[in-house]
């Protein structure tokens, strides 16, 4: 398989131990993560050459993030040095009627501060084949707008298949143009995105017509593609939540003609609901190259996300064989050896 490229802001995330409020946490548990190095993570744990670009403190922080993202077999090579701060996320950890929540600490940080003129995308693409961007990229600063931008460009000039989760932010987008201002041009130059009725109606003000969920959520693809061609799949999620720590999962994938669905899954007890999404996109990836089966490649999205859940931290660390398990229909969770 050729090369994934993933570009995206890596933070520091401070987790309150167990299910404590962070009011009442006299310490947390240190990790990093970020949307788009999660997709990377993920592939390289399902044999995907991966590689995620983004900017790091030339300090112990960024070398940890570094260090981390090395371990999980993601390349790096094109991971930049530069400006003053690691980007943070406190995260505390809901239970029963009670939500999780974040809270972020990333103003300023070096990811803010990038330029086009740093990332030579040429050379970052030499041997891929796909590239994956999420809408929190271009909400950080106007030079990560641009950089993504400049990334999106320089993957369709070299025939990659370009893919984007446009999920919005409303907090994160405080550098002086709008989200309706920015992500068109953006979404413009993409084949495949993880897009629901929600976002469609912040970001594009596409909203759907119908009797039934189903018609709605076709009218809203149908006017998607209608107004950015070059788009061929738009897929997403479908979550229903019991609880904080129970809540159900399914997905959709719509192909211009055909709406497809998966299995509805039931997560009880959910161990870690952050990167569900990441992973879901990252295994409708895997999918897309490795079964050439739009069904197969969202039923192996969908139970990578479910498996995700019972994960700790941001990373989907599954393997192929674990979510093919899963695929098969085996969720009864029995001692292997």
């Amino acid at each position: 398989m050729k090369k994934v490229v993933t570009f995206g802001e890596v933070m520091l995330r401070l987790s309150t131990p167990g299910y404590a409020r962070v009011v009442q946490s006299t310490h947390f548990d240190a990790t990093y993560g970020g949307g788009e190095a999660n997709v990377a993570v993920s592939l390289a744990q399902f044999g995907v050459p991966a590689a995620h670009v983004t900017r790091f403190p030339d300090n112990e922080l960024g070398k940890a993030a570094t260090n981390l993202l090395k371990k999980w077999g993601v390349d790096t090579s094109h991971v930049l040095f530069g400006g003053d701060r690691i980007g943070i996320y406190f995260l505390e950890t809901g239970a029963s009627v009670r939500a999780s929540k974040v809270i972020y600490d990333r103003s300023h940080s070096a990811f803010s501060g990038l330029e086009p003129a740093m990332i030579d995308w040429d050379q970052v693409f030499e041997g891929a084949g796909w590239f994956h961007w999420t809408g929190i990229s271009p909400a950080i600063s106007a030079g990560a707008a641009a950089c993504c931008k400049a990334a999106i460009d320089a993957a369709r000039q070299k025939g990659i298949t370009v893919s984007a989760d446009i999920n919005y932010r409303k907090n994160l987008w405080q550098w002086g143009k709008s989200v309706q201002d920015v992500m068109p041009e953006l979404i413009t130059g993409c084949d495949l995105i993880v897009a629901g009725k929600g976002d469609a109606k912040d970001i594009l003000n596409i909203k759907g017509n119908g009797a039934s969920d189903e018609e709605v959520e076709i009218s809203v693809a149908r006017q998607i593609m209608d107004r950015f061609p070059n788009i061929r799949k738009i897929v997403n999620t479908s979550r229903g939540s019991v609880s904080a720590t129970h809540n159900t999962l399914s997905g959709n994938l719509y192909d211009g003609e055909r709406m497809l669905r998966t299995t509805t899954y039931d997560i009880n007890p959910i161990v870690d609901r952050i990167g569900g999404g990441d992973a879901f996109i990252a295994g409708v990836i895997y999918g897309m190259l490795a079964y050439q089966n739009d069904q197969k490649a969202l039923d192996f999205g969908v139970a990578a996300s479910v498996l995700k859940h019972t994960i700790l931290e941001d990373a989907n660390l599954a393997t192929v064989e674990e979510v093919e398990t899963l695929l098969a229909g085996n969720t009864s969770g029995r001692l292997v050896r």
